[in-house]
């Protein structure tokens, strides 16, 4: 089996920061993709960022320029470094992965339980 288990989430002021930090675990082979999504109440769960195997990242318009994703890949973990945070930031911030099993030809895409970042203004 595969786990994401997601740390760093906790309650900021605003124009502060957090990292946010997930660690992949259990018969990996590879992985592909690395990102987080986050899910605020009542909303739909958006796209924040995502990184591929070599390092190329993707940002969401809203968080460009304030939040950096970045991978170690020795570890199977992903990071959010987020600053300059804003109300609207607020939400469950959840990791996902493509991953490769080990014995397995098809790679799938995993999820984390989320971690709750609540930004106060």
């Amino acid at each position: 089996q595969v786990q994401l288990v997601e740390s760093g989430g906790g309650l900021v002021q605003a124009g502060g920061s957090l990292r946010l930090s997930c660690v992949a675990s259990g018969s990996i082979f590879k992985i592909n993709d690395m990102g987080w999504y986050r899910q605020a109440p009542g909303k739909q769960r958006d796209l924040v960022a995502t990184v591929t195997s070599g390092g190329s990242t993707n940002y969401a318009d809203s968080v460009k320029g304030r939040f950096t994703i970045s991978r170690d890949n020795a570890e199977n973990t992903v990071y959010l470094q987020m600053t300059s945070l804003k109300s609207e930031d607020t939400a469950v911030y959840y990791c996902h992965a493509n991953i490769q099993r080990i014995g397995f030809i098809t790679a799938l895409n995993y999820r984390g339980q989320g971690t709750q970042v609540t930004v106060s203004s």
